[in-house]
C-alpha cells in the first residue's frame, strides 16, 4: 500500500524537464589575427579551438570592425557603430561616454525569453555611468573588466584597479584568461538546469600588454621574435581556456542543446606578434587583414560542419543566433543586422549588400563597403587633403593585390555615394581617436568605485 502511494505521488509530482530552448554561448578573442588559428596552418597550437573548427560550420568571410568597442557594440546591439557614436574608435578609460540607453542588448532579448544571462571578460562598451555597465543592460551576472588593455595579474588599467563582479570592486590574484576561462566553466555548471544559459565570454586576450604565463612562453623557443613567440602564447593561453569552457559543456551533457559561436573583435596587430597572412593589413585598417576574422559557429545535429562562402558580420549575430534559438529580438530601433540563419541552416548563401566597416587611425578615416562580388576601401586624411578610393573583386582576390578603381569608375562612384550617406549616421557627440585625456586626468584607483549613477 505505501509503495503505491508512494508511486502514485511520484507520477503525480511535476517533472523537471531540459529547457526547451538551446544554450548559447558566444567566445570572444581579442586580437585575434587570421592566421593565429592551427586550421589555418599557424604554427601556435590551438588544439581546442581547432576541434571546435572541426566540428563547427566555418565562415570563409565574417567580418568585425578593426577595433574592440566597435565590434563590440555591432554584435550587443545588431547596429552599426556608427549610429553609436562608436564607429572610429574604442571608449577609452577616460571617456565618460557609452552605448546609449536607448540601444537594446542581445542578454535582453534572451533574458526576456526566459533565459539566465551571465558574461565573463572583457567589457569595453561604457564604464563611467552604471547604465553603461552589464548589469544595466541585460546581465544577470557579469565579472571581469571595464576597458581594455588591462595588465594580466594586477588587472589595472593605467594604475586603477579594473575587476569586478556584477559592478562591485574585486580584489583577485591569476592570470586574466585563466580567470576568465574558470568563470565561464562556473557559470556553466552552476547554471539553473531550469532554465537555459546565455553566456557570453569576452577573453581579453592575446590583446596587449604581452603577458604569458613562463612556461607557455618557453613552450615557444623555437620561435625567434620575442613578440610572436609571448604573442603565441598568449593565444595558447586562450585556447586551453576555450577547451576547459567546451569540456563543461560536454560533462554537462548538454552540447547537443547548445549553440557556440567563435570569432575574433578584429584583426591581428601585425607590431604586436599577430599574424594575417595571406590578407592585407592588420588592426586598425579596414583592408581583410583588419576585419576578416575566423568564425565558427557550431550546434550539433542542426548544423553540418563544414564551410560556408555565405558573408556574415558581428551585426549579423543578434538576429541570427535569435533565429537559432526561436528568440524573438526586442529591438524596438531597426537592426542592421542580417538574420543568417535561414542560409547557414540551409546550407545555402545569398549575395551580402552595403556591408560598411570604418575606423579612424593614423591620421586617416578609413571605410570598407562589401556589395555582392566588390569591396570598396576608401581611406581620408582625417584633416581632408587627401581620399582615395581602391575597388576589389574580393571573393577572387583575397589578398587585395589587384586595385580594379581605374577601370570601374562607375562602380566606385555608386559605392563611394552609398558610404557618403552612411557616413552621415555618426552623431555630433561620437568618438574621434586621438583625443587625449583632459590636462591632469589620472585613473581612478578602482574603476568600479567611481562609476557615476
Amino acid at each position: 500500500m505505501q509503495r503505491r502511494q508512494f508511486l502514485g505521488s511520484l507520477l503525480a509530482a511535476p517533472l523537471a524537464s531540459a529547457p526547451s530552448k538551446p544554450n548559447v554561448v558566444i567566445l570572444l578573442a581579442d586580437d585575434l589575427g587570421w592566421a593565429d588559428v592551427g586550421f589555418h596552418r599557424s604554427e601556435i597550437s590551438t588544439p581546442n579551438i581547432d576541434r571546435l573548427a572541426s566540428q563547427s560550420l566555418e565562415f570563409e568571410r565574417f567580418y568585425s570592425h578593426p577595433v574592440c568597442s566597435p565590434t563590440r557594440s555591432a554584435l550587443m546591439t545588431g547596429r552599426y557603430p556608427m549610429r553609436l557614436g562608436t564607429g572610429y574608435t574604442v571608449i577609452r578609460p577616460w571617456a565618460d561616454f557609452g552605448v546609449s540607453e536607448r540601444e537594446h542588448f542581445m542578454p535582453e532579448t534572451f533574458r526576456a525569453a526566459g533565459y539566465s544571462t551571465a558574461m565573463a571578460g572583457k567589457w569595453h562598451l561604457g564604464h563611467s555611468r552604471r547604465r553603461y555597465l552589464p548589469g544595466s543592460r541585460g546581465f544577470d551576472n557579469s565579472y571581469g573588466h571595464f576597458n581594455g588593455a588591462i595588465d594580466y595579474y594586477t588587472h589595472e588599467r593605467d594604475g586603477g584597479l579594473d575587476w569586478h563582479r556584477d559592478g562591485k570592486a574585486l580584489k583577485e590574484e591569476g592570470y586574466s584568461t585563466d580567470l576568465i576561462g574558470a568563470e565561464a566553466v562556473r557559470r556553466v555548471r552552476e547554471r539553473d538546469k531550469n532554465k537555459p544559459l546565455f553566456l557570453y565570454v569576452p577573453f581579453n586576450s592575446p590583446h596587449t600588454p604581452l603577458q604569458a604565463p613562463a612556461a607557455l612562453i618557453d613552450k615557444y623557443a623555437k620561435i625567434p621574435d620575442k613578440t610572436r613567440r609571448t604573442y603565441a602564447a598568449m593565444t595558447d593561453a586562450m585556447d586551453g581556456n576555450i577547451g576547459r569552457i567546451l569540456g563543461a559543456i560536454d560533462a554537462e551533457g548538454i552540447a547537443d542543446d547548445t549553440i557556440v559561436f567563435f570569432f575574433s573583435d578584429n584583426g591581428g596587430p601585425v607590431p604586436q606578434g599577430a599574424r594575417n597572412t595571406p590578407l592585407r593589413g592588420a588592426k586598425g585598417q579596414t583592408w581583410e587583414g583588419g576585419t576578416r576574422v575566423p568564425a565558427l559557429l557550431r550546434w550539433p545535429g542542426k548544423l553540418k560542419p563544414g564551410k560556408t562562402k555565405q558573408v556574415g558580420a558581428a551585426i549579423d549575430l543578434l538576429p541570427t543566433l535569435s533565429a537559432a534559438a526561436g528568440v524573438k529580438p526586442g529591438n524596438t530601433l531597426p537592426l542592421d543586422g542580417r538574420n543568417l540563419w535561414p542560409m547557414v541552416s540551409s546550407g545555402r548563401s545569398e549575395p551580402r549588400e552595403n556591408l560598411f566597416l570604418s575606423v579612424e587611425t593614423a591620421g586617416k578615416l578609413r571605410y570598407a563597403v562589401h556589395d555582392g562580388p566588390w569591396k570598396l576601401v576608401r581611406e581620408i586624411a582625417s584633416d581632408g587633403k587627401s581620399d582615395r578610393s581602391y575597388l576589389f573583386r574580393i571573393e577572387e582576390d583575397m589578398s587585395e593585390k589587384n586595385d580594379l578603381a581605374a577601370a570601374n569608375n562607375p562602380v566606385v562612384r555608386r559605392l563611394n555615394a552609398r558610404l557618403d550617406e552612411w557616413r552621415k549616421l555618426h552623431p555630433s557627440n561620437g568618438l574621434r581617436d586621438g583625443l587625449a585625456p583632459a590636462p591632469g586626468w589620472s585613473a581612478p584607483k578602482v574603476y568600479a568605485d567611481a562609476v557615476r549613477p
